[in-house]
């Protein structure tokens, strides 16, 4: 095995961690009262945009790579549904969360989702439509989230009181 798969398969098994620890520290160093909304709109949007990826699953099945082309994947996975890419939904979704309040951590963290999409297919375990697939659900979900939570909290939301 060469140098560039180790890469590889670093990349598209463990490399998702580095977006949730660049979120979390991000978060971490913003005011109390933007953490709030975040949480909010987190609260809202992230759930929603796994519904979205389930009945995407159960109306699109995408035989993984390594199933139609009959070969060993370099990381060892289940012949089940590749579409939508859970690991490309997960960090999409916080990159998509994180854009309204920070487009340079957000445009951070979608290096982050491209190299694990560009890896997983590279390993033999998605095709590319699982990872457009992926990427698409968390924008277009998160879009539409936060077009009404913004209208909502404009609406509804009461200033926390400052400290």
């Amino acid at each position: 095995m060469t140098f560039v798969n180790y890469i590889f398969i670093f990349s598209a098994k463990y490399l998702f961690v580095l977006a949730g620890i660049v979120a979390l520290i991000w978060f971490w160093k913003l005011p109390k009262e933007e953490k709030k909304e975040i949480v909010i709109f987190s609260i809202i949007a992230l759930p929603v945009i796994y519904i979205v990826s389930k009945i995407g699953a159960w109306l699109y099945f995408d035989p993984r790579p390594f199933v139609v082309g009959h070969f060993a994947p370099l990381i060892p996975h289940g012949p089940d549904n590749g579409f939508p890419s859970d690991h490309v939904l997960l960090i999409s979704a916080i990159a998509s969360i994180i854009f309204p309040f920070s487009k340079k951590i957000s445009a951070g963290v979608w290096v982050i989702a491209a190299l694990v999409g560009i890896s997983r297919v590279y390993v033999g375990i998605h095709h590319p439509i699982d990872i457009i697939g992926s990427v698409i659900i968390s924008i277009v979900v998160t879009a539409v989230v936060y077009l009404i939570f913004k209208n909502f909290i404009k609406k509804h939301a009461t200033p926390l009181p400052k400290n």
